[in-house]
């Protein structure tokens, strides 16, 4: 679930745990309304942005808490715990407490405490928030090993567009309390449905009205994603299959990897384009600032966006 702060995301996911009550509809899980059963009669786990460790337990109590809720036998919680650690490679640290662990390893001592329930879906509310850019990458690749092996639904709530393409099967974008458009990373990515989808998920190009009308030849609005696009200095003479415009470089964004160009048409629109480095330089790209240049992206490559 992607979306913007405020647009309804933690909410719904709070509807599934049972936290909030839908006002109208029905909760469904694996076919079966709860939407008036109780939190903990639901066969669902919550995995939080701040952990909601219980600071005074050791690592192993902690997992093991809501299996002894469950009254499961102690020689079972413990095997069960332990084996929660493994997976979610923390074994040796269950005689720990959470605050001799890092955030990442509070994190995965969160998340094997709630897989050792086993529950048929697994809810994480911006589980890797908190992280800092290089661990949240790597638990991300984690989460995605952890889901594959133990097979259970995992609803993951963010407002960062990159994590969604990364993570997921399935994207629903919210904003402003309703669904924009739910289907699969790259058919959100590579046809948003609307302006908002366009613009949130990702970096988009929107040509419209007259801008559209000269280099399209056609009425609407049109989304062409920034690595589509091809930055040619000076004139280019385009193929059959080819759109062309001519404009200025305007910024020049140095990512390292790759550069972003923001590029003012002749035809009065902006846009942006990504370009890889592959032997340039910083001093080489920056140069390109105020540049006459020629853009060519394949027909194909542009999306009607809307009806």
């Amino acid at each position: 679930m992607l979306g913007p702060s405020g647009s309804g995301k933690t909410t719904v996911l709070r509807m599934i745990a049972g936290f909030e009550l839908p006002t109208s509809g029905k909760i469904e899980i694996d076919g079966v309304d709860v939407s008036n059963t109780p939190p903990f009669n639901r066969d669902v786990n919550t995995v939080f942005q701040d952990y909601a460790l219980f600071p005074h337990m050791s690592v192993l109590e902690n997992i093991e808490y809501g299996l002894k809720v469950k009254k499961i036998d102690k020689s079972e919680r413990k095997s069960r715990a332990l084996a929660a650690l493994e997976r979610v490679k923390l074994s040796g640290f269950d005689s720990r407490k959470p605050s001799q662990l890092s955030g990442g390893q509070r994190q995965r001592v969160a998340l094997a405490r709630a897989l050792v329930n086993e529950p048929k879906v697994l809810l994480l509310d911006e589980p890797l928030g908190a992280l800092d850019l290089k661990l949240r990458h790597e638990m991300q690749l984690e989460l995605k090993e952890i889901q594959r092996a133990v097979g259970i639904t995992f609803i993951f709530v963010t407002h960062d567009q990159e994590e969604a393409l990364t993570m997921s099967d399935r994207i629903a974008v919210f904003n402003n309390g309703k669904i924009q458009q739910i289907d699969s990373p790259s058919v959100i990515y590579e046809h948003p449905s609307n302006e908002f989808v366009a613009g949130f998920v990702g970096t988009s190009n929107l040509l419209s009205g007259n801008a559209a009308k000269q280099l399209l030849e056609k009425d609407g609005t049109f989304t062409v994603r920034p690595e589509k696009i091809t930055l040619e200095i000076g004139q280019v003479k385009k193929d059959a299959n080819q759109r062309s415009a001519q404009g200025r470089v305007s910024e020049v964004e140095y990512l390292g990897p790759s550069t972003r160009f923001n590029v003012q048409l002749d035809a009065g629109a902006s846009l942006v384009v990504l370009k890889q480095n592959t032997t340039e330089t910083s001093q080489e790209v920056s140069k390109l600032r105020n540049q006459i240049v020629t853009l060519l992206w394949e027909k194909a490559s542009e999306y009607r966006v809307g009806s």
